[in-house]
């Protein structure tokens, strides 16, 4: 499971022209999967996401999680995150769990991120999204389980 993790002052989701999801301040989370993934990894992941302390504090130190400041999580499935490129020049996406599966374990990482107590939107699994995105900072963290 890997997560591509953005400090955000705004991000948005559009399909056809719609938007359909969209925050303030807080985390853009790029989520893929691959074999082997499962509900523990998923937990272990969400908990990492809800605590990591990425945001400043008053003496503007990476001292704050995103529930501290009142932030929200945009969480956007990207298998792109296990395309392997390192050779020819087509990335071989073969790294990525089935869409079945994945969407499976896509929906069960977005209700254990909303039991933590954070306002989580979603993009829309398989969908082919614009995502609007301004980093803050810019702040960026792979996390891998």
């Amino acid at each position: 499971m890997r997560v591509l993790l953005q400090k955000v002052k705004d991000a948005k989701v559009v399909i056809d022209e719609k938007t359909i999801a969209q925050i303030g301040r807080g985390l853009l989370a790029f989520v893929a999967f691959t074999d082997g993934d499962n509900e523990e990894k998923i937990l272990w992941m969400t908990n990492k996401i809800a605590k990591l302390r990425i945001f400043p504090d008053q003496n503007d130190k990476m001292n704050l999680n995103v529930k501290d400041i009142g932030g929200s999580i945009l969480a956007v499935s990207q298998f792109t995150l296990y395309g392997e490129a390192t050779s020819g020049n087509r990335p071989s996406f073969t790294k990525a769990l089935e869409p079945r599966s994945a969407s499976r374990l896509y929906q069960v990482f977005l209700d254990e991120l909303s039991r933590t107590g954070i306002i989580v939107e979603s993009g829309v699994f398989g969908a082919h999204m614009e995502v609007g995105i301004v980093n803050d900072g810019p702040v960026t963290i792979l996390l891998e389980r």
